[in-house]
């Protein structure tokens, strides 16, 4: 009888680690977050902190763009010249990292993240 007992509390917690698995796998593409702030600095000197967007999609900065971009979250992000995330003269900010746009540069107008 011991063998079968624990045979099955063997199966039993095989069985709860694949569920919890399962279920920890399925909801973890419901509202993820680049988890942290991403700090930035408009043509204007004021002082902007987004805290955790989304991982997906374009997000805009500030209508007159930013001069400078503070990457505090856990992911990396591209900076965009245009509103829509799109076009030349990207850059690649990694997570921890800031960037600071020369005197003649563009501003950055929008970002994604990269997960």
């Amino acid at each position: 009888m011991p063998v079968i007992a624990h045979r099955r509390r063997r199966l039993g917690i095989a069985a709860g680690t694949a569920l919890l698995t399962l279920t920890v796998a399925g909801c973890s593409g419901l509202g993820r977050t680049a988890v942290g702030p991403i700090t930035y600095t408009t043509e204007r000197d004021a002082v902007i902190m987004v805290n955790s967007p989304s991982v997906k999609g374009c997000h805009r900065l500030a209508p007159a763009g930013a001069k400078a971009v503070d990457n505090g979250t856990l992911v990396d992000i591209i900076l965009y010249r245009t509103r829509d995330c799109t076009g030349p003269g990207t850059t690649y900010l990694p997570r921890s990292f800031s960037d600071v746009n020369g005197t003649s540069a563009l501003p950055w107008r929008s970002y994604t993240t990269v997960h």
